[in-house]
């Protein structure tokens, strides 16, 4: 059955309106890349992975795929930008994302009576973190002594994890609340 020119024109604009809203997304999840490249750190391989509110923003609102593209796209720009690109450091922090947001996207698509969003940002954390470790002993260490760290990280994941849980819950609220009052200004 053929689909009206009507029909194809809102498919079209809709799916404009996805890209234009993802692009928006990695936009944000850039900018709080590059932030967290100046900001000091208690320990120098310790951010607080602020980036990943907008793959965690990017997974609850549109969905796996379109996650894994913000990471992506933040990831290698970032490192672009930051001359990084495909050094050791881009290949933990990419690594790392590609890593946490699979386990969310499988976390939330398994889990989703059991986990809330804070939940499915405390195990992209640990698996984030993890993955680093492991490419850190892969690539650059080669000694098991980096395993001794693992109780450090994994520590720093509890909070960086519930602080992207929570501001990511406190965005998708303000967004919904802005889509409900934009639809409101319609009628």
């Amino acid at each position: 059955m053929m689909q009206s020119l009507d029909e194809i024109e809102i498919k079209h604009f809709s799916r404009t309106k996805i890209i234009i809203q993802l692009s928006l997304v990695a936009t944000g999840g850039l900018v709080l890349f590059l932030f967290e490249s100046v900001i000091p750190r208690p320990l120098p391989w310790l951010k607080p992975g602020l980036a990943n509110i907008a793959t965690l923003f990017a997974l609850q609102k549109f969905g796996l795929r379109e996650a894994l593209s913000v990471t992506l796209l933040r990831v290698c720009t970032g490192s672009l930008i930051l001359g990084t690109l495909f050094n050791p450091a881009f290949v933990l922090s990419l690594g790392g994302g590609l890593a946490a947001t699979l386990a969310m996207g499988a976390t939330k698509n398994w889990g989703r009576k059991t986990f809330s969003v804070i939940g499915i940002s405390l195990i992209g954390a640990f698996c984030h973190n993890l993955m680093q470790i492991l490419l850190a002993y892969l690539i650059i260490v080669k000694h098991y002594e980096i395993l001794f760290l693992v109780p450090i990280i994994l520590l720093s994941s509890i909070f960086t994890g519930f602080v992207v849980g929570f501001i990511t819950h406190f965005l998708l609220v303000k967004s919904e609340r802005l889509l409900i009052t934009a639809n409101l200004t319609k009628i």
